[in-house]
């Protein structure tokens, strides 16, 4: 999922998520009264399942390097029989497995880690270091929960290639590299996800949450997550001494006029009901208390969920802008130039009936008040794209708590707070979201491909 990460990759990511799920964390869900035979598999099967974690957690990948995680993986789906390629837009996987006529489902795990320096102190703590593209040395973490993904994608394949009797159709799994910049899903796209191998005529992901019970499953209807944007806005100026102002241009004036003006974009012209999110995460001007700089930078995360309110924000932006320095007297030479990045994270979208289809489905396998239906929020996933590609497939992402039940409660009574996805110090109960996460996309799947 997509958010402001660092300096280093200003792209927006989910992921990004836990950040934007600001609403109370729901009660703890209640145990279950029986396991079903699904869980009861998968019960079977968590030591190894925990010993692939926190493999998985203790070296993770930064985005478009994930090589040894994927390999690692398709060693284990080729393993269980699917026809399996790699290298599907840089280190993507995908995993086929053909069982007759009937639907086509794509599940979907992404793979990469962080730029984070770990600090959960846990004993399988990664201890990973490396270089981003830009020359920044950083730690490497699974701060965003992907190792659980991953983990739970392996057990589905696991469970689905044991039942091949109880189902009909084809299987398509994919790992997906490079979710936390937003560029992995149009990478196996444009490397032919829908063309060299079976088009999808159904869609699930799941992503673990920072403010859930562990084991509990969220999922919300319609929009689910925002497009994400990353604008820069170059404020030109006239430098020259601090001292004596009325020779130049000052850009840093202008610079926050514009960041003043920008808040009314939401406040002022945007239907309340119809949220939005401006937000200047950074302004970088001069280098010297009595000099006035020729220019300033403000860099911009936009959030939205509608394609048009994403063009009406951006459009005001540049509008502000631009009115902005005509009123400081600029001349036209020297009018801020605004750059939308062109990666950006669509927004994420449940088609409502098949999202409470597919809830429906949780609500009568996992006991009453496991499932519940969650807000839409902020943050950003690149899964949207599989389903923005051809809006004739059925896709459901959901969530999957991770809070051990203890931390929750002494959140609840205002005793501590909780860390979100992206923080050095989040540690979900993985066993939990796992098993949860396995039994949940297999149930899905042996009902959307049933015989």
């Amino acid at each position: 999922m997509r958010q402001a990460l660092t300096a280093v990759l200003a792209a927006a990511s989910l992921s990004s998520i836990a950040t934007a799920q600001t609403a109370p964390p729901p009660a703890a869900p209640p145990a279950p009264t029986a396991q079903s035979a699904l869980g009861s598999a998968v019960a079977k099967d968590m030591d190894g399942l925990m010993t692939l974690y926190r493999d998985l957690h203790a070296n993770p990948e930064l985005s478009l390097q994930e090589v040894n995680t994927a390999a690692k993986l398709a060693k284990r789906l080729k393993a269980l029989k699917f026809d399996v390629t790699e290298k599907v837009g840089g280190t993507g996987v995908v995993a086929v497995m053909k069982n007759g006529s009937g639907p086509t489902l794509l599940i979907r795990a992404d793979m990469d880690g962080l730029p984070v320096v770990e600090q959960t102190g846990l004993a399988f703590a990664s201890k990973v270091r490396t270089k981003t593209p830009e020359g920044v040395e950083t730690g490497v973490m699974h701060a965003c929960g992907h190792d659980t993904h991953m983990t739970a994608f392996i057990e589905t394949a696991k469970l689905l290639a044991a039942r091949k009797d109880e189902w009909k159709g084809t299987l398509v799994m994919i790992l997906q590299p490079a979710e936390e910049v937003g560029k992995g899903a149009r990478m196996m796209l444009e490397d032919g996800l829908y063309t060299r191998f079976p088009k999808p005529t159904h869609a699930i992901a799941f992503h673990d949450a920072a403010n859930m019970a562990a084991g509990q499953i969220g999922y919300t209807p319609g929009y689910a997550l925002a497009n994400v944007d990353s604008v820069d806005i170059l404020v030109k100026g006239l430098g020259g001494h601090g001292a004596y102002p009325q020779t130049t241009r000052d850009p840093i004036v202008l610079g926050a006029r514009i960041v003043t003006s920008l808040q009314t974009l939401v406040s002022r012209e945007q239907d309340p009901q119809d949220p939005a999110v401006v937000t200047v995460g950074s302004f970088q001007a001069g280098a010297k208390h009595n000099i006035i700089p020729d220019e300033a930078k403000l860099l911009l995360t936009i959030r939205s969920y509608s394609d048009e309110t994403r063009e009406k924000l951006i459009e005001g932006i540049r509008r502000i802008s631009r009115g902005e320095a005509i009123a400081a007297g600029m001349p036209e030479d020297k009018m801020p130039v605004v750059s939308v990045k062109d990666e950006f994270t669509p927004s994420t979208f449940n088609p409502p009936e098949f999202a409470e289809q597919m809830a429906g489905l949780l609500k009568g396998h996992f006991p009453d008040g496991r499932v519940i239906k969650t807000s839409a929020v902020m943050g950003g996933e690149d899964f949207s794209r599989f389903y923005r590609a051809d809006k004739s497939i059925n896709s459901f992402i959901f969530w999957v708590g991770g809070v051990p039940a203890e931390k929750l409660a002494a959140a609840q009574a205002g005793q501590t707070s909780l860390p979100s996805l992206h923080s050095p110090f989040w540690a979900p109960e993985a066993d939990k979201v796992i098993a949860t996460a396995s039994e949940a996309m297999t149930m899905l799947a042996l009902d959307i491909m049933k015989k």
